[in-house]
This record gives structure tokens, sequence and C-alpha cells, in this order.
């Protein structure tokens, strides 16, 4: 049951944040109240009634009046003069229910979304609902970093005034998004049911002022790939034996066209029968380790040595991170802050049975520690590093085995920062066969450095014999090797994802969403970690680049984003910013709409060969209208 009276209501947008906040500040424990299926937590604190309510993300959306959601009574043209209206998320109105009925026996609101852009406009929305209800409560904003006793204690000591201009970015993206993702959704769909094409039930065209420009970079590749003409070239390898071990190296006169060419090269080196070395090097190079944790990093590097989809990384990260585990896991900063105490979070490890040796050895033992340091700073987060150590029987318990994998790269990650470089031992041999130079080159790894924490970076070894200027190498045969070039492979989610982030395609927040939605909507796969196109994704991304480029580009995207960034840096207003936007997109509307007949005959060969005959057949006005809300 519910207290009558309530000093002090915290919000979270996570139900495991909140249940932190009850068990770590409470004065004796706390209960647990059900309230229309969402779990309250109640305690008291310093003599005062304190509730804590941890919500699902944001509690409303922007949509356009109900009126306009008729996709065939209403030209989608004319979306982009109606203002769109807040709306509760049908997912979130149980939440927003409760919320009001706390609110309503609340003095104080102390609130506690996640410390970003995006959680900034929650604590709006929390405020723009619970001052409906008591328009006499007080609100302060708390910011942490990550779910641990101390970070929330220091939170509610440093409170702060909820940010506008933070919230007013967050809320001026969701307009212009909606808007022309809405209207370029709709006119793409009715361009080909116009034609008498039928989608499948809960199918449509569906256009992204983000997820376009994704599947764009993905369908560049892939023509890149298909265009590529191959070509053969010959090389001649020689394979040498020095002291019982063989080597290759190769004629540094590089490849031939013509094989009768490569064939006389060869030939000469196999009458030389010995090849004599004019220069042995071995050179020590250190290798740095990896700069702390950012949220991109973490998604492609769960990619590339687990292939877990990012969007899956960072539900997990989110997960870890609520139980205390991790820090905040969005963010975009490279560079520990000076307050973060290294040397306490690693001392956490030492009994880890796996990695205890080498903290001691290699990180505790030193008087001073310095960690690698990156170039960037959001000014709002740290990097990602762990909170707590945790077993791997717990991890792999409470979230499987991928779970395990995300928590254990993260305190890798963390651990690799503060320990010293790898050293490698680079090696180049240059030989004569016969008056012709043929190179040699390998590497040994002779300092593991970080690589013991770390083997994620650690190289294939490829040694050479040690020898010496002037030595007589015996050759063992020489060949001619047919090769071809090889066209540019289709792009990883690591290489889209480290792309995104150049042209800013969306947050650290989003960029997991967007490639996602792609393959929701099949305009792309992902198999063996190499993003394909489908024949649909490449008709939509070719069409549309053909007559509007500028609504796949993404460096588009990326001026865009710099201007909604202006907003929560004060130096521009949201409604300058909506507007302009969308007067750009309206002029490239009607440039795609000019074509619409071309567009549309691309888009159905495209839908036939996705979804075959089915396509076919006229599809009522009626039934169409019925998709409900505008978001694509």
């Amino acid at each position: 049951m519910l207290p009558s009276r309530i000093d002090v209501l915290i919000v979270a947008e996570k139900p495991g944040v909140a249940r932190a906040f009850a068990e770590y500040l409470s004065d004796g424990g706390y209960r647990e109240v059900k309230v229309n299926g969402v779990r309250v937590y109640v305690f008291r604190r310093g003599g005062e009634i304190w509730v804590s309510l941890g919500l699902r993300g944001h509690l409303m959306d922007f949509d356009f009046p109900q009126e306009y959601n008729k996709w065939h009574s209403i030209d989608p043209r004319n979306l982009f003069f109606i203002t769109p209206i807040r709306v509760i998320r049908k997912e979130s109105r149980r939440y927003v229910r409760v919320l009001r009925e706390l609110g309503r026996r609340a003095k104080r609101v102390i609130l506690a979304p996640d410390a970003d852009v995006e959680g900034e406009s929650i604590a709006f929305e929390i405020m723009y609902i619970l001052r409906r209800i008591n328009p006499g409560l007080q609100f302060e904003r708390v910011w942490f970093n990550a779910v641990t006793p101390t970070d929330l204690r220091r939170a509610l000591e440093r409170p702060r005034q909820p940010d506008p201009r933070l919230a007013n970015k967050a809320f001026a993206r969701m307009v212009v998004d909606l808007t022309i993702g809405a209207a370029f959704t709709r006119a793409l769909t009715l361009a080909v049911e116009k034609r008498g094409v039928r989608l499948p039930r809960g199918k449509f065209l569906s256009y992204g002022p983000c997820q376009t420009p994704v599947l764009y970079l993905v369908v560049k590749r892939a023509l890149e790939r298909e265009n590529f003409q191959k070509k053969k070239y010959y090389v001649v390898e020689a394979v040498l034996r020095a002291d019982g071990h063989e080597f290759k190296a190769s004629y540094a006169g590089g490849k031939f066209e013509k094989r009768e060419e490569a064939e006389k090269i060869a030939q000469r080196a196999r009458e030389a029968g010995v090849a004599v070395v004019e220069k042995a090097v071995y050179m020590h190079k250190e290798v740095s380790p990896p700069v702390p944790l950012t949220t991109v990093e973490l998604e492609r590097r769960a990619s590339s040595y687990f292939n877990i989809r990012s969007k899956e990384t960072l539900n997990i990260a989110e997960d870890l991170y609520q139980e205390g585990l991790i820090s905040y896991p969005r963010t975009d900063t490279n560079i520990y802050p000076p307050t973060l105490d290294l040397r306490a979070i690693a001392l956490q490890f030492l009994s880890d049975p796996r990695l205890g040796r080498f903290v001691q050895r290699e990180i505790l033992s030193q008087p001073r520690l310095t960690p690698t340091c990156g170039n960037e700073d959001d000014k709002a987060h740290p990097p990602i590093y762990p909170t707590k150590y945790a077993s791997e029987s717990y991890v792999k318990k409470r979230f499987g085995e991928k779970g395990w994998k995300i928590y254990d790269l993260v305190v890798r990650h963390f651990l690799a920062t503060l320990s010293p470089p790898a050293v490698h031992e680079d090696q180049r041999l240059e030989l004569s066969l016969g008056g012709l130079k043929f190179l040699a080159s390998g590497l040994k790894v002779v300092d593991e450095g970080y690589y013991e924490v770390y083997p994620f970076e650690r190289p294939q070894e490829s040694p050479l014999p040690y020898l010496l200027e002037g030595d007589r190498v015996e050759v063992v045969k020489v060949k001619v090797v047919e090769k071809e070039t090889k066209p540019p492979p289709y792009l990883s989610e690591s290489e889209l994802l480290r792309l995104m982030k150049k042209y800013g395609i969306g947050t650290d927040a989003t960029m997991q969403d967007h490639i996602h939605t792609n393959l929701k909507r099949k305009y792309f796969i992902i198999r063996n970690k190499r993003c394909i196109p489908t024949p649909l994704g490449r008709a939509l991304a070719v069409t549309l680049h053909e007559h509007v480029p500028e609504i796949v580009l993404p460096e588009v995207r990326g001026k865009m984003e710099k201007e909604l960034k202006r907003i929560a840096e004060g130096e521009r207003e949201p409604g300058e910013v909506v507007s302009e936007v969308k007067e750009k997109f309206l002029e490239y509307f009607d440039r795609l709409m000019a074509n619409e007949k071309v567009l549309a005959e691309r888009l159905i060969e495209a839908l036939k060969e996705v979804y075959g005959k089915s396509t076919s057949g006229s599809r009522s006005a009626k039934a169409s209208s019925r998709r409900g809300r505008s978001r694509p």
C-alpha cells in the first residue's frame, strides 16, 4: 500500500536504477509495492518518506493530430506545415498513471533519468505531466554516471536545475525526424500503391533522415564492390630455408601483368640456387593500449570480436549498468576524468582468478597510474568502465553468455588502458637471388604488455629466422603465383558504426537503432559480420540518390546534427532550427515527387523481387488508412 504522504519522490529512467536508489539510500531497508503492475519502492531516509519509481524510457512522443494520420486523405506534403502535438506513448500509459498517483501525494521530486540529452528531455516530460496534477511540486535534477552507492549519494548532494536547452535539442530532433520521416514514408508508399501494388500487411516503404543515410553507406560499398573490375596479375615468390626454418620472400620489383615476364624473373632466381642477405633489420616497436571506451567503440568491438549486434550490445550494457556493474554506457568521452579513482577500480579485480596476478604485477605495482588518453570529451560522462567485480558464474546467470562477454570486454578494456604497451619486433630482410632483390617481412611479439589482459588485439606472429648481412640462404623453390585484384568487402557493422560516427549520423544513444531499423525493414542483412543490402534496400537508396542525393548523403544529416547541437549550447532557438530543416526538406520532397512515376516503377520492380507476385493487385484506401500512427 502506498503512503498517503510522500516527502520525496525519485523518478528514474529505468526500474533497476529506481531499485538501486531504494537499496542504497534507505535507512534500514525498503519495501516493494506494485501499483497498476509497476514496481514502486518505498523507504525511509532521515525521518522522511521516500518513494522511487523507474520508468522505461520516454513517456511522450510527438505526433500529428489524429485527422492527419489518415494516409490516403492527407497529402504527405501538408505534413511540413503541421505543428506536431505531444502524446503519451501507448506503452507508457500505465507509468503515467502511476506517476500521477505518486505526484499527487509528493512534496518534492528528484528527477533521476540518465545523464544525457535524452534523459534531460525525459525529465521535462515528467515535469510536464506532474505540474498538471500538482502545480506546487518542487523539482531537482541529479546526474550520475554509475549506479553505485557512492555515485548516487554524491548526486543527491549536488542537485542541479533541469536544463531546457538540452531537452529542447532532443525535442527539436524528434519533431524534424517525425515530419521528414512521415512525409517521405507516406509519399514513397502511396506512390507504389497508386499504381496497383499491394504491400504485405503492416509493411510500408520507410524513409528516415538517419536510417536512410545509413542504408546509403551500405549500398554505396556494395555497388563499389559489384562495379569493381578484377584484373589478373603475377608475382614471383621464393621459398627459402635457413637454420631449418622456411620462410617466403617476394620479388621486390612488384607485380607483372604478363606471366611470361614473371617467368623470366623466376627462372633467373632459380638459377641462382642461393640467396645472399644484403640487409637485415630487426626493430622493436611499442604498441600502445587502446584509449578508454566510448559507446560506439564498445559496439564496434563487440561486433568485431563476438559478432554481437550493436543494438543488443547496448541493451546488455544498459542491463549491466542498472545492476551496478559498469558505468553509464552512453558516452562519447575517451578521457578519464582526474576525479576517477583508477587504482581503486583496478583493486577490485585483484581477486579475479583470471586477471588478479596481472593486475598486481602490471598495474598496482606502478607508483603512479598513467592511463591512455583519447581526444574526445562530451563534458557529460566519463568513458565506460567497470564499477564492481562480478564472477563469471554470477554474470552468466543474470545476463547469459553474451552478457558475460560484454562485461568481460569492459573489464579487460579498462585494465588495458592502465597497462604497459606491448612490444613487437618488426622484421625485414632484403636478399639477392642472382642479382634480383627479394623482400621478406615478419613479426614477433617480444613483450606481451597489455595483450596479456586484452588478447583481442594480439596479432598473428610470423617470425623470420635471425640472419646477418652476408649470410647465404638455401633456395628451396621459386614460383610464379597468379593472383587477381580483390574488390572491397561489404561494410562490416564495425566499419558502419565508425562511418556513422565520422559523419555525425545519430548519437551514441541512437546509432544502433538506425542499423536495427534497416534490418527490421529488410533493407539490408548482416551475414558473417558484413552488411549486405537487399534488392529493395538497394533500389530505394539508388533511386533516391539519383533524383535527390541530399536525402541520402550522410553529410546532410551531419550538418543537421550540428545545428541541433547549437540548440543545446544556447546559440540557436529550437523553433528556428526546426523551421530551417523543414524548409530544406520540403524542397527535397518537391524535387523527389516531380519524378514520382520513375521512382515508383523502380521500387515496384524491387518489391516484386522481395515479396513476389503477392505485391500485385489493388488495395483499398480504407484498408491502407488503417496504418495508424504516421511514424516510419
